[in-house]
C-alpha cells in the first residue's frame, strides 16, 4: 500500500511539473506576443515607417516565424519519436526562445529589423518547444486523466501569463515606482523578465518529467531518414480516417481566424491610436475572463456537444471581427477583449477534445502530434492574409474583418465532420489493438535499438 502511494504521489510530481511550464511559457504569448512587443514595435522600433507598413511588416514576420516551425516540427518530431529524444529537442528549442527573447531587451527607437529577427527565433524557439511539450502529454497522464491534465495545464498558463502581464502593466504605467527611466526602458525590462520566467518555471520538467522510451521505426537506424518515414506513416494513418482528416482542415481553417486575431489585435490598436496600457489591461482582462469561461465551456459541451459550442464560438468571434472595424476607441478595444476571452479558451479546449475523441488511443502520440502541426500552420494565413490587406487597403479595418472568412469556411467544413462515424472508428480501432491476438502479433514484432 505504501508502495502505492509513493507511485501516486510521484505521478501527481511529474504532472504538475508538466503543467508548469505551460504557467512558464504562456509569458511568452501575454507579454510579448499580444501586448507588450506589437505596439512597442509600431511606436518604438519601427517609429520611422508609417504606420500600416510597420502592421504589414509584422503581419509578415509572424507568419514567417510559424512557416519555419511548421516545416521543420513534423519532421523533428519524427525524429524525437524514433530516438527517444523529446526533451532533448524541447531543451534546444527552449533556449533558442529564452535567448532571442532576452536579445528584445536592446531593441530601440528604429531597429526594426533587429525586433523582427529577434522575434522570428524567438517564436520558432517557442513554436518548437510546445511540439516537444505536447508530444509528452500522452506519456505523463493516463488516458482516463488526459482530459483533466491538459485542462490544469491550459488554466495554469492563464493563470501564469496574466500574473507576469500584470506585473509588467504596472511597470509601465509607473516606471518610477520601479526605478525605470521612463516607459519605454519598463517595456524592454518585461522583455527581458519573460526570459528569465520562463526558464525558471520550466526548470521541474526537466528535473521531475522522465524522458519517454523510443520509437524506432523497425529495420531503421538513420534518425533523418526514419524521421521521414515516420512522417509518411503518420500522414497516411490520418487520411484512412475520413472524419478526422476533414476535422483537421476546418480546425486549420477557424483557428487560423483566432490565431490572427490573438497576435494581430494589439499591433491594429495600436495602428488605430489605442494607448499601450489599454491595450496590456485589455489583454489582462482577457486572461482574467478566460480561467473561468474555458470551464463553461465544458458544461456547454455536455448540453450542446462539442461542434455546436464551436460554432456558437466561432460565431462570437464572427462578431468581434465585424466590431473591430468600427473600433476607435479604448474601451471598444476593452470590450472586445472581454469578448475574446469568453470563447478563447472554450474553442480550443473543445476543439482539442473533439479531435481525441476521434483518436485511436494506440496512436494518440502520433495523432496528437500531427494536431499540433496543424495548429502551427493555422499560425500562417491569416496574418499573411491580415498584412496583404493592410497594404493594400493602406489601413487594418478591413484586415480584421477579412478574417471572417476563416470562420466561416472553417464552421461550413466543420458542419460536414460526422463526429459519430470518427468515434466508431477509433472505438474499432481500440477493440481491436487490446484483443489478445493484436497483442501478441505486436509482441513478435522485432524492435531496432535506436
Amino acid at each position: 500500500m505504501d508502495v502505492d502511494r509513493a507511485a501516486e504521489k510521484q505521478h501527481r510530481r511529474i504532472i504538475n511539473a508538466w503543467c508548469m511550464y505551460d504557467w512558464a511559457n504562456s509569458a511568452f504569448a501575454t507579454t510579448v506576443m499580444a501586448a507588450l512587443l506589437p505596439p512597442y514595435f509600431s511606436r518604438v522600433a519601427a517609429a520611422t515607417l508609417p504606420k500600416n507598413v510597420a502592421t504589414s511588416i509584422w503581419g509578415y514576420a509572424v507568419s514567417a516565424a510559424m512557416l519555419l516551425v511548421a516545416f521543420m516540427g513534423p519532421v523533428l518530431g519524427a525524429i524525437a519519436d524514433h530516438s527517444g529524444g523529446k526533451k532533448r529537442f524541447l531543451r534546444a528549442f527552449l533556449i533558442l526562445a529564452i535567448v532571442f527573447t532576452g536579445l528584445l531587451f536592446f531593441v530601440r527607437e528604429g531597429d526594426w529589423l533587429a525586433a523582427v529577427i529577434f522575434y522570428v527565433l524567438a517564436s520558432v524557439g517557442n513554436g518548437g518547444a510546445n511540439i516537444f511539450y505536447d508530444s509528452l502529454l500522452p506519456h505523463v497522464a493516463r488516458p482516463e486523466e488526459i482530459d483533466q491534465v491538459s485542462t490544469k495545464g491550459y488554466a495554469l498558463g492563464y493563470l501564469g501569463g496574466g500574473i507576469l502581464l500584470l506585473v509588467n502593466l504596472l511597470w509601465y504605467i509607473q516606471p518610477g515606482w520601479f526605478g525605470f527611466a521612463d516607459a519605454g526602458a519598463a517595456v524592454r525590462a518585461s522583455f527581458l523578465s519573460v526570459a528569465l520566467w520562463w526558464a525558471i518555471f520550466s526548470l521541474p520538467l526537466f528535473r521531475v518529467v522522465p524522458e519517454p522510451a523510443a520509437s524506432p521505426v523497425i529495420g531503421e537506424i538513420n534518425p533523418l531518414r526514419a524521421g521521414f518515414r515516420r512522417l509518411a506513416e503518420t500522414f497516411r494513418q490520418v487520411r484512412r480516417y475520413k472524419e478526422l482528416f476533414k476535422f483537421l482542415i476546418a480546425f486549420w481553417l477557424y483557428a487560423d481566424g483566432i490565431g490572427t486575431i490573438i497576435k494581430m489585435a494589439t499591433i491594429y490598436g495600436a495602428e488605430i491610436g489605442i494607448g499601450t496600457a489599454d491595450l496590456a489591461g485589455a489583454l489582462l482582462l482577457t486572461q482574467i475572463v478566460g480561467v473561468p469561461l474555458t470551464f463553461a465551456f465544458g458544461g456547454l459541451a455536455k448540453r450542446l456537444g462539442a461542434k455546436r459550442s464551436i460554432y456558437l464560438a466561432l460565431t462570437v468571434y464572427t462578431l468581434i471581427s465585424i466590431a473591430g472595424y468600427f473600433m476607435s476607441r479604448a474601451w471598444h478595444f476593452w470590450v472586445l477583449a472581454g469578448m475574446v476571452g469568453t470563447v478563447q479558451g472554450g474553442s480550443q479546449a473543445l476543439s482539442r477534445s473533439l479531435f481525441g475523441a476521434m483518436t485511436p488511443k494506440a496512436r494518440s502520440a502520433e495523432f496528437y502530434g500531427f494536431f499540433d502541426i496543424s495548429s502551427k500552420f493555422a499560425g500562417i494565413a491569416g496574418p499573411l492574409l491580415f498584412g496583404v490587406t493592410a497594404s493594400l487597403a493602406g489601413t487594418s479595418r478591413w484586415s480584421i474583418v477579412s478574417l471572417i472568412l476563416f470562420f466561416a469556411l472553417g464552421a461550413l467544413l466543420l458542419n460536414r465532420v460526422d463526429e459519430r462515424e470518427g468515434i466508431a472508428v477509433a472505438e474499432a480501432e481500440n477493440a481491436a489493438a487490446s484483443s489478445p491476438a493484436a497483442s501478441s502479433a505486436n509482441a513478435e514484432k522485432p524492435l531496432t535499438p535506436a
